[in-house]
């Protein structure tokens, strides 16, 4: 394979890319033609030549992972020419409603598809967590004569993705992890980018600690492309950047301009590629039966390799059964019988402790019998309590730092690539990636959490100093909004526990979601174990905390703010007032309980009032009146902090009676606010 080699079918497979490229956006009259135009000879080398899969298969484990990080129609004709669940009706249903071929390629969707890709930047940032997964896996499981997961991570990416900051920030740790098996190809247009964009990417990566590779004739050269790739496969303690000079539009009229770039090329300039290109130009979605033969001995090549490695399992279980045993649970996606036996539970008597800290002692207790579990923090491990004692640092061996069977990740202060890197070690199986900042700069992270609920990336954040109850940092630090943003994503279960029963609670639906992730929205501050939580009733993301007959009120409420409203309960009673406590750790697992049990919760017949340290934005859906901070916090001792917002059990018990005094004057029948029509 050092040794290149030509092909007699070379020219027409890397011809029949480009012209399906031109068809398939021709006929979606919508995408992006010249980038797969332009990436089509170094597509054809790297996956006829170098890349190991089984199309039949595609989740065979060790399988060379590939991503398209400036997603375009150019994975899909891979899929398709390779024989993937991918059929020529699917390319030409490209981004049409409903099809296997959406706009930008989305994992779970399409067969073969590793990870969502589309929004520049988050792509290159899940190679490397791509990466990251097969070098610790490997540590933990490889053993003498059984090389069992040493795949490669092949990344396509664009001057698109290098500009964007999440790719910045992941090849920073790229380089310092000495990740020698992630192989980058960048594509550099032969259109013009020094309107924005005249940094010298060599010297970039370089100073990252990365190797740096050219090919100047990325349109023709198949010799240099594979010398390069030869090269960096070779280099086992830096991951590899390909800059590959390449012509955007290749071979249509307009190409080398932005004319190609994000517009369907006009019908005679397709004929006129066609006919440049040797094929019939008035047959659209022409392949070659010699392009098809080439890339099924790919795909051959790769059933072949799946077979071989199913049969060094097979020995391995006999060499090393406990660990085969491990690593095939792992790869199952189930955790170990009983793990959640280990979660902590709690009483009353149980001293107040910050929520933070109830993560901790959750992750102290679960983490021995669940090595999936391999997470980290963004520089404020201190802060955020995620390392358990006695697990080793994620490092290369070289740096005397730890290892790479080590669980636990230093990400530096790089919470977007943080976020992003974890989704490509939950997309490599076999690792549960748990991730920790504070609440505030989980924003910082936004992109990347966008797509690990529509990726279905079971990604947990640790999100400590989670409202006003920070103090001193003040309104910078003090994520008023960030709660209401994360709340609204689809497919993402944000908890805010409101002690140790409720943070068990968290963790045990997090653990058990695998398709769904999860941001722990913690405390600074100390809380009380209260009277009637159990991790049973936390688990359905609302429950009746304190229950009375013909309440005057319910207060719903989640986090540090229960304690409160608990208090203002009590004071009320005193009065001779009934009001009813309800915490709403999770909302989104609560909005999943059968309609009876919700109803029961959040009943009809009195006002509820939600209180939370917050902007109140959506507590209208759960309540008739809320209670939060209508802007920004302050700076101060939380407790100050608290009363200058009126969020204290005095304060709280008096507008408790101002609504009940405006539903009483106002008369009729209050009607829970679940109750809709729609």
């Amino acid at each position: 394979m050092s040794q290149f080699t030509p092909e007699p079918t070379d020219n027409s497979s890397i011809a029949t890319i480009r012209t399906l490229a031109a068809d398939v956006v021709g006929k979606a009259n919508s995408g992006h033609p010249g980038a797969p135009m332009g990436m089509a000879p170094v597509s054809h080398v790297l996956f006829t030549r170098f890349f190991n899969a089984n199309p039949k298969n595609s989740k065979w484990f060790n399988r060379d992972r590939f991503v398209l990080s400036n997603g375009c129609a150019l994975q899909y004709i891979l899929l398709h020419l390779l024989g993937y669940k991918l059929s020529m009706d699917d390319l030409k249903a490209f981004r049409q409603l409903d099809s296997l071929t959406p706009g930008h390629p989305e994992a779970h969707h399409t067969d073969g598809i590793e990870v969502t890709t589309g929004p520049l930047g988050q792509g290159f940032a899940n190679g490397v967590g791509l990466a990251m997964a097969q070098v610790h896996l490997g540590a933990v499981y490889n053993r003498p004569r059984f090389n069992l997961i040493n795949n490669y991570t092949y990344v396509f990416t664009g001057d698109g993705c290098l500009m964007e900051g999440v790719a910045s920030e992941a090849a920073s740790l790229a380089g310092h992890l000495q990740l020698g098996n992630l192989i980058v190809v960048h594509i550099s247009i032969d259109g013009d980018t020094a309107v924005a964009f005249t940094e010298n990417v060599e010297q970039r990566f370089l100073s990252y600690g990365w190797q740096v590779l050219h090919v100047n004739d990325g349109d023709n050269d198949l010799a240099a492309i594979n010398g390069a790739i030869v090269t960096a496969r070779a280099e086992k303690s830096k991951p590899t950047i390909i800059c590959l000079k390449t012509t955007i539009g290749y071979g249509s009229k307009q190409q080398g301009t932005h004319g190609v770039h994000g517009s369907p090329l006009k019908p005679d300039d397709i004929q006129s590629l066609k006919t440049k290109f040797g094929f019939p130009p008035d047959q659209k979605f022409y392949v070659p039966k010699e392009t098809y033969d080439t890339y099924q001995a790919a795909a051959l090549r790769g059933a072949k390799l799946e077979s071989q490695w199913n049969s060094l399992l097979a020995e391995y279980a006999k060499a090393y059964p406990k660990e085969h045993a491990e690593l095939t649970r792992r790869i199952s996606g189930k955790l170990p019988e009983g793990w959640e036996q280990t979660l902590p539970v709690y009483t009353p008597a149980d001293p107040a402790q910050a929520s933070r800290k109830l993560s901790e002692l959750v992750l102290t207790a679960i983490t021995p019998t669940l090595p999936d579990l391999m997470g980290g923090s963004a520089d404020l491990t201190g802060s955020n309590l995620t390392k358990v004692k006695g697990t080793v640092d994620f490092q290369p061996p070289s740096t005397g730092l730890g290892s790479y069977a080590g669980t636990y990740v230093r990400y530096g202060v790089r919470e977007h690539g943080m976020g992003a890197i974890a989704n490509g070690l939950h997309a490599y199986g076999g690792i549960v990636p748990f991730v920790a900042t504070f609440l505030n700069f989980v924003s910082y992270a936004a992109g990347a959490v966008r797509l690990s609920a529509l990726s279905k990336h079971q990604v947990i954040w640790v999100a400590t100093h989670d409202s006003i109850g920070l103090g001193e940092d003040g309104p910078t630090h003090q994520p008023i909004e960030t709660g209401a943003h994360l709340r609204a994503i689809p497919n993402l279960d944000f908890w805010r526990p409101a002690d140790g029963n409720e943070t068990s609670a968290a963790y045990f639906v997090a653990l058990k979601s695998t398709q769904t992730p999860s941001v722990f929205s913690l405390s600074r501050q100390n809380l009380p174990n209260l009277e009637g939580s159990t991790i049973e009733r936390a688990a359905r993301g609302g429950y009746v905390l304190y229950e009375v007959a013909n309440e005057d009120m319910t207060i719903v409420s989640s986090g540090s703010e229960v304690p409160i409203a608990l208090e203002a309960a009590s004071l009320l009673k005193k009065e001779g007032i009934n009001v009813r406590l309800v915490s709403l750790p999770c909302w989104s697992v609560f909005d999943k309980q059968d309609e009876q049990y919700r109803l029961s919760v959040l009943r009809s017949g009195a006002p509820i009032l939600s209180l939370e340290a917050l902007t109140t934005t959506g507590w209208q859906k759960y309540s008739h009146e809320q209670y939060g901070l209508p802007a920004w916090g302050a700076s101060g001792p939380y407790l100050k902090v608290y009363e200058k917002f009126g969020i204290t059990g005095p304060n709280i018990a008096a507008v408790s009676k101002k609504v009940i005094a405006f539903y009483k004057q106002k008369g009729g029948q209050v009607v829970s606010p679940l109750v809709k029509a729609l």
